[in-house]
């Protein structure tokens, strides 16, 4: 499973991805989680606000900080 953090770095951005990790290793879950800060990349995905997180290539939120509760339910489905 690959899990892509969209942001530039900001504090949201930075949250989101301590979150993700954090439903990664509570779960058990194999998933490389990867911070992708590049616009082209970003705007592919067709995000227009971060931070954003993509899961197997499907986006699954966007503009805010998801909860771990929120991120345990989209890796383990």
């Amino acid at each position: 499973m690959k899990i892509e953090i969209l942001g530039t770095g900001c504090a949201k951005c930075n949250k989101t991805k301590e979150i993700v990790e954090k439903a990664v290793s509570e779960t058990g879950i194999d998933a490389e989680v990867v911070k992708v800060e590049d616009f082209d990349r970003i705007l592919a995905y067709g995000v227009m606000i971060t931070p954003a997180v993509v899961v197997d290539g499907d986006v699954k939120i966007a503009g805010r900080v998801p909860g771990v509760d929120d991120v345990k339910k989209w890796i383990t489905q």
